[in-house]
């Protein structure tokens, strides 16, 4: 895997995503392991600070994977409402986690769960709460 993009957070997804791992097992949502080393390695910011080109939870964005060239608009969601048939992922998921704190334009390789790796690309984000002003999101 190459070197891995810089990714921005709010501080209020932050805290929300630490209680979310601190009430799931690794068992349950392997997962979780990911989300934490993403959560670890991200630059934290006020919500209002939040560049509006970046994915945080409940952001809509569009995406294209480069191992099949498939571009798809995902929503980016807690477990309890993931629906990965009508786009919405789940932060626990690799792709979720993966896309996390991530700008459009930016890359990152990330692991499948057959084991094989994929490319993810941000194409646009097309809703972030931040940007609208929606801090309960």
């Amino acid at each position: 895997m190459s070197s891995l993009p810089a990714i921005t957070l709010s501080s209020l997804d932050h805290l929300r995503l630490t209680n979310l791992i601190e009430r799931v097992s690794v068992k349950d949502y392997p997962g979780v392991t990911a989300l934490e080393a993403e959560l670890d390695r991200a630059e934290v910011v006020e919500p209002r600070d939040m560049p509006a080109d970046v994915i945080s939870m409940n952001s809509r964005a569009r995406i294209r994977l480069h191992n099949s060239g498939e571009a798809r608009e995902i929503t980016l969601c807690y477990p309890a409402d993931a629906d990965a048939d009508n786009g919405r992922i789940s932060i626990l998921a690799p792709i979720g986690s993966a896309l996390l704190g991530l700008a459009v334009g930016q890359q990152i390789d990330w692991p499948l769960p057959d084991g094989s790796h994929t490319r993810i690309e941000v194409l646009a984000v097309s809703y972030q709460p931040e940007a609208d002003g929606d801090y309960l999101r």
